[in-house]
């Protein structure tokens, strides 16, 4: 089998293409030949998921503090809504908890 990495369709049909073995294994089993085809996530291929994701999880913790500070400094209105103030923590948080997952080393396997 060739070690080649595959990312996409293009690339498994090229590699089908150039592999007569791989051809062979196709035509007796195609889930167990297409299983064995070495694949890479596209998190592993492609940087701008990862950015944005983490882009968007920081603007939306900049959002929320800045929300928040507004809705501290400003005068408490007669109809105030409790809520806003307890969503606008929990949503805060969650982004908070989010990217400190994304940004955390992910843990090594020894095996």
């Amino acid at each position: 089998m060739s070690p080649k990495q595959v990312q996409s369709f293009s690339d498994f049909k090229d590699l089908l293409a150039n592999d007569p073995a791989l051809q062979e294994q196709f035509k007796k089993d195609p889930l167990a030949a297409a299983n064995q085809v070495p694949q890479r996530s596209p998190l592993a291929t492609d940087r701008w998921i990862y950015r944005i994701v983490v882009m968007s999880l920081g603007l939306v913790v900049v959002i929320i503090s800045v929300g928040v500070i507004f809705l501290m400094a400003s005068p408490p209105p007669s109809n105030q809504d409790s809520t806003l103030p307890t969503l606008l923590t929990a949503l805060g948080s969650g982004a908070i908890g989010a990217l400190a997952g994304l940004l955390a080393p992910s843990p090594q396997s020894n095996a």
